[in-house]
């Protein structure tokens, strides 16, 4: 009898993190994100929360109603925990440090498990084109609430400190 060959190497067979691209929208649809304010806020949330490590961040966008992630998870947090610690922390903060009342986010979010290098790659170029096809910004890297325009914002930063 044959053994039917694997298609997953074998350090990826027991590892216990799983990366996802999640999508969540603010409640009734409103374009509480898209003030500086706020999206440097979200940011900000988003960087304490990588630098406490409770997930990996990959990728991702500030839409003017939604936020999409690219993130990787380990084996002692799920998505779900992760997405609750971003929508919390946030409206937290936007309470606390702004003052503002009501509903910031629609109940739950969306998920898809990325599976493979082509995966992770569609869903880092759909990410990277939202702000284009939304007619926000008219080309890649000029949307300042996104990984890819921070990166970039961050490697001149380093280039001039040392010119100086």
């Amino acid at each position: 009898m044959a053994i039917p060959g694997r298609k997953s190497s074998a350090e990826n067979i027991l590892n216990p993190a799983r990366t996802f691209f999640t999508t969540t929208k603010t409640s009734m649809g409103r374009a509480l994100l898209q003030s500086e304010r706020n999206a440097e806020l979200l940011i900000d949330v988003l960087r304490t929360l990588v630098g406490e490590h409770a997930f990996k961040l990959h990728d991702f966008v500030i839409m003017p109603d939604h936020l999409h992630l690219l993130l990787t998870v380990d084996e002692g947090i799920t998505v779900e925990k992760a997405m609750q610690l971003v929508k919390g922390r946030f409206s937290f903060r936007l309470g606390k440090e702004f003052s503002f009342k009501g509903e910031i986010w629609q109940r739950g979010f969306s998920e898809v498990q990325v599976f493979g290098e082509r995966s992770f790659e569609e869903h880092r170029a759909y990410i990277a084109n939202n702000p284009v096809k939304a007619g926000l910004v008219d080309s890649l890297g000029k949307y300042p609430y996104c990984f890819k325009s921070l990166a970039i914002k961050k490697a001149e930063e380093r280039r001039s400190r040392l010119e100086s």
